[in-house]
């Protein structure tokens, strides 16, 4: 019954791995995205409790899962019923490249439109990884890599979906 964090910076494949995970183990998935932030334009986060009374709703309700996301901040509230946590920790130029190349997220955009008019701020935001000093930046994962007490990995290069799952396989 594994119950896995998948942390990263965007464009560093936490969807693509959750997905694949998910189809291979029968795991519910949950993207931070869909609960982190309110429906309005400009977006503003929710406040911190909102997001984890639904993050704890949805644990109760699964027995095995991938939570995936940017948010170290709610992820804190996952880690202690979790037993694994990969950092997808790949350099800022092959998250662009990804970001550039992924694929519609009908869950998070309209359109493919609205995915791609999105796009610029994307890249604009995944370079800025390494310079933030907020809970969606590089030293905020790397600190809760270094303080999680469960089962973990850093993965820091594009590897095909396979041989991602046989390294996760081993820890399942």
């Amino acid at each position: 019954m594994p119950r896995i964090l998948a942390l990263g910076n965007s464009g560093s494949g936490k969807t693509t791995l959750a997905k694949q995970l998910c189809a291979e183990y029968k795991l519910a998935h949950l993207d931070l995205d869909t609960l982190a932030w309110q429906d309005c334009t400009p977006p503003i986060r929710k406040p911190l409790a909102d997001s984890k009374a639904q993050i704890d709703a949805f644990v109760r309700a699964n027995n095995s899962w991938v939570i995936e996301g940017c948010y170290a901040d709610l992820m804190v509230f996952a880690q202690g019923v979790s037993d694994q946590l990969i950092f997808l920790d790949l350099s800022v130029e092959q998250c662009i490249e990804n970001a550039k190349s992924r694929p519609w997220e009908s869950h998070k955009y309209p359109s493919r439109q609205a995915q791609d008019k999105n796009l610029p701020m994307l890249l604009a935001w995944i370079t800025d990884y390494n310079s933030r000093e907020d809970c969606f930046s590089h030293s905020a994962h790397q600190q809760f890599y270094q303080q999680y007490q469960g089962d973990k990995r850093i993965i820091r290069e594009n590897i095909k979906t396979d041989m991602l799952l046989n390294t996760v396989k081993q820890h399942v």
